[in-house]
């Protein structure tokens, strides 16, 4: 029987290696299908990454790989440890040049970001989600954890949002529940209609919402509709609450007259705005600020 001499032993078994090698990272390889409707592949996991968006900025650290971040856009903040990280810009404006000199292997953007195509001309691999609503948010906390090749850390993620959600609700005094609330996101007005992530929130709250569906997620509202919906409690930022009853007929709110308001200062208005993985977080905010509400007199009907 032929011996193998220890030479081709040796580089039999680095044959093999590398073959098993190449088969695991195949094996490891993602594609995605991202909010454009396009499948982006990853051939492995992405060591630098750009983030253009908050709520994507939030959901990576959430997901424990803050570590990868190299930028991010002008509005991430949370945590601390990013408002150190290079600044790239907004939807609008994002510079393009800087991204490109960070190498990232991924880019995360919006789909209304306008950097989109250009980042892909140069190259870039640019994945786009921009959830919308609380399902959209778990689908993106999802598609965000397979982009980072830590699948399982996604369901995890949403499932202590989930807990934490339900937990708060148990927490919203009775004298309450039920109630409407105009939940003012800018001051045109627009508002957080019953169908957005933030009216989804105040729903499993047990809230009503002063904004139908019908309106859509965030409409513009007439200032009347305000006025003739008469709602229950309105929250708003501290400074649009400052200036409601300056507006023609909305001092005639009882909501605004009886002090049945909340104004959030920006640190938990960045909490409220943005659907990512401080939902929870944002719920116990808007029990926070139901709970201070019911220790009020009752608005008359």
């Amino acid at each position: 029987m032929a011996r193998l001499h220890p030479h081709g032993l040796l580089l039999c078994l680095v044959a093999w290696c590398a073959t098993a090698l190449a088969a695991a990272q195949a094996a490891e390889a993602v594609a995605i299908t991202d909010d454009r409707g396009r499948r982006v592949e990853l051939p492995a996991a992405p060591r630098r990454v750009v983030s253009l968006l908050p709520s994507l900025t939030e959901m990576v650290c959430a997901l424990q790989h803050c570590q990868r971040l190299v930028g991010t856009d002008r509005f991430s903040n949370w945590p601390a440890s990013v408002r150190a990280l290079p600044k790239l810009g907004g939807l609008e404006d994002a510079q393009i040049e800087r991204i490109v000199a960070l190498k990232p292997d991924l880019v995360l953007a919006p789909a209304s970001s306008r950097a989109i195509d250009r980042l892909e001309a140069l190259g870039l691999r640019v994945l786009t989600l921009e959830p919308k609503s609380l399902s959209d948010t778990q689908r993106v906390i999802g598609l965000v954890a397979q982009a980072l090749f830590d699948a399982p850390a996604g369901p995890a993620l949403w499932q202590r949002i989930e807990t934490r959600v339900d937990a708060a609700a148990l927490r919203v005094p009775l004298a309450v529940r039920g109630q409407r609330v105009y939940f003012e996101v800018a001051s045109a007005p627009y508002a957080a209609g019953e169908v957005s992530f933030i009216g989804e929130v105040l729903t499993r709250l047990g809230m009503a919402n002063a904004v139908p569906a019908a309106l859509g997620p965030f409409p513009k509202l007439n200032p009347e509709f305000v006025v003739r919906a008469q709602p229950d409690i309105v929250m708003a930022t501290t400074r649009a609450v400052a200036e409601m009853a300056a507006r023609p007929g909305w001092d005639t709110l009882r909501a605004l007259r009886q002090q049945r308001h909340c104004g959030f200062d920006t640190e938990r208005w960045d909490v409220l705005v943005r659907p990512g993985p401080r939902l929870a977080d944002a719920a116990d905010i808007l029990v926070e600020c139901l709970t201070s509400v019911a220790a009020l007199p009752p608005v008359p009907r």
